[in-house]
């Protein structure tokens, strides 16, 4: 298969939805309102759609967006590739829908990082009978949720203990090394060297069994050094505003840095050792899942699939 068979085969269907109704509708924010998700996940969406064409497909900075020479070319058949799936999908339902019931599943701490953040009103809207239990957590913790038979799949962050589970990676994230002093990322950050840095590290309820930091900790161990943070907090947001206010430096991921929430005056650069976080799903072994959370387990994965692509170092 030649290269632009498999850039075509990137493009996926909620990016080409994201395309058809902000030219409708003439801006990201409205195409965000009528599709229930947050005006960032639009920009999002558009910003991979380009990246794969390799083509802009709107002028921006007018009051209405308007379509370039390439997004001309591509509305019509984004059009009908878009009516053909929501008439596929409503022939399908109408043998049979999702009628009741509970699905009940795991997402990530960073969810609208990773287009997440509306899978509850997107599930909701297409099966208003089934109820939802949707449960944020540390990965560690929704790990043993699901061996313990609490929730029945979640997305986590690997590495997990993963007695009794099934796992299926998605997607890589490169982890990076944040600080707001531009000399401190001058160069890739070695493990002796974060080590000795002031840390402001996040997740502090689960401390050393978060996955990224367990990831921190062994390599820590195998070069001999110790890794003692000055400030522990729980949420990245807050760990991102005290390292702009120069308390210390962290890490964040890739989807993180490159939020139009990430505070002003961040610079990022990664690990000597590049750092990764595996994104996957994970269910108990050997216990089927209901229809309800399989439908859920799907919608969540096909948001991943949209964010999905060749790891790069953020801008700043």
């Amino acid at each position: 298969m030649d290269q632009e068979s498999r850039d075509g085969d990137r493009v996926t269907l909620n990016q080409l939805r994201a395309f058809v109704v902000a030219e409708r509708h003439g801006s990201f924010t409205a195409a965000a309102a009528r599709l229930e998700v947050s005006q960032a996940s639009v920009s999002e969406l558009i910003r991979r759609l380009e990246e794969e064409l390799d083509a802009v497909l709107f002028h921006r900075g007018a009051r209405r967006l308007s379509l370039t020479a390439a997004g001309q070319e591509l509305v019509p058949y984004a059009r009908r590739t878009v009516d053909a799936a929501d008439e596929g999908a409503r022939a399908v339902q109408s043998l049979g829908s999702l009628g009741g019931g509970t699905a009940t599943f795991g997402v990530l701490r960073n969810a609208d990082y990773y287009l997440l953040g509306n899978l509850a009103q997107t599930f909701h809207r297409r099966y208003p009978s089934v109820r939802v239990r949707l449960v944020g957590l540390n990965s560690a913790a929704t790990a043993a949720s699901i061996v313990a038979g609490d929730i029945e799949a979640g997305l986590i962050v690997l590495p997990v203990d993963d007695d009794g589970l099934d796992i299926t990676p998605l997607m890589r994230d490169e982890v990076f090394y944040v600080s707001a002093d531009p000399a401190a990322v001058a160069e890739p950050v070695t493990i002796e060297r974060f080590a000795a840095a002031r840390l402001v590290l996040y997740d502090a309820h689960h401390g050393w069994r978060d996955p990224t930091r367990r990831q921190l900790a062994d390599r820590a161990q195998l070069a001999g050094v110790r890794i003692e943070p000055i400030f522990e907090i729980e949420h990245v947001e807050a760990a991102l505003k005290l390292v702009a206010d120069g308390v210390g430096d962290t890490i964040a991921s890739g989807a993180v840095l490159r939020s139009p929430a990430l505070p002003p005056g961040l610079h990022a650069v990664p690990f000597q050792e590049r750092l990764f976080d595996t994104i996957a799903v994970a269910r108990k072994r050997g216990r089927p899942l209901s229809r309800a959370t399989r439908e859920l387990a799907r919608l969540a994965q096909d948001a991943i699939s949209d964010v999905r692509g060749p790891a790069a170092r953020p801008s700043g």
